[in-house]
């Protein structure tokens, strides 16, 4: 009867130490992925969630994803812009993955286009936008 009574209390001390721990660091943030599929959506994040963006890419063309909508006080950019190219074969495509943090709540525009930088006056090649609602 009384190892009963110990593995009890180690279960709730157990316990006490993940709200613990939670209480300071908080929930862990939820990571959601969206690819070209999620074009024209609106998506509904909270604050602290990170929004992972993945769109076909060749840089090695000279076309390469920007954020052009201007970011505010809702979503951050987290990092730079990041290519993983599909093989190790010179000019070889891939993607571009881009990281967005929730920091406040509230109603955005995400814009991005798929474009040659120095082709001012050139349209883009590609554009992907959504709206993003924050909790």
């Amino acid at each position: 009867m009384e190892r009963k009574w110990y593995i009890i209390g180690g279960v709730l001390i157990a316990l006490l130490v993940i709200a613990a721990v939670l209480m300071v660091y908080g929930p862990v943030p939820r990571e959601v992925q969206l690819t070209a599929a999620d074009n024209g959506s609106e998506i509904e994040l909270k604050k602290g969630d990170v929004l992972v963006i993945t769109l076909k890419a060749n840089p090695t063309t000279g076309y390469t994803w920007d954020v052009v909508e201007p970011l505010d006080e809702i979503i951050e950019q987290v990092g730079e812009i990041e290519f993983k190219p599909e093989s190790d074969l010179i000019g070889a495509g891939g993607v571009q993955i881009i990281q967005f943090k929730i920091v406040n709540a509230g109603r955005a525009s995400l814009k991005l286009v798929y474009h040659r930088p120095w082709e001012e006056d050139a349209k883009p090649l590609e554009t992907f936008a959504i709206q993003v609602l924050a909790h």
